[in-house]
Parts: C-alpha cells; structure tokens; sequence
C-alpha cells in the first residue's frame, strides 16, 4: 500500500494503515524495531523485556532489602558542596 514519508518534528515517519498493521499483528502503542536490510526498511516486534519492575521492586529484591546506613566518605575535599 502505497504512503508517504513526512516530516514531523525533527524526525521523518510513515503512517502505516491500521490494515497493515492488523496483518502484522500490531497495533498503537507496540514497541518495534526498525532496521535497514539491503535497502528496505525491516519493521519488528521488540522483544518484551522480562517484567519491567519498577525500582523499588528491583531494590526490595536486593539481599537485606537493599536497606544499608549512611556511608561516612570523610569531609569534603573540593566543590562537591
């Protein structure tokens, strides 16, 4: 099917017939991969990525819960203050 690349912003983009994109089996807001092979755009599904958990599940996971006291580095030796 026949489209247009058009500028929006500072990027370029092509609109993809909601056909297209049924047949492909994706829709609004899918993550894809978008590669040149030989000359021709490649358009994929991402993989997903494993959970996506937030940071505070990330550091619940931690051994001890993550929770250690405050560090003493010593006083401050230059602009860091």
């Amino acid at each position: 099917m026949p489209t247009k690349i058009q500028r929006w912003g500072n990027s370029q983009g092509i609109r993809v017939p909601k056909s297209v994109l049924a047949d492909a089996r994706l829709q609004v807001g899918d993550v894809v991969d978008v590669r040149a092979v030989d000359g021709t755009l490649v358009v994929t599904r991402a993989r997903s990525r494993r959970g996506r958990a937030s940071l505070e599940d990330l550091v619940a996971a931690l051994p001890g819960a993550g929770q250690h006291g405050e560090a003493d580095w010593g006083r401050p030796e230059g602009d860091e203050v």
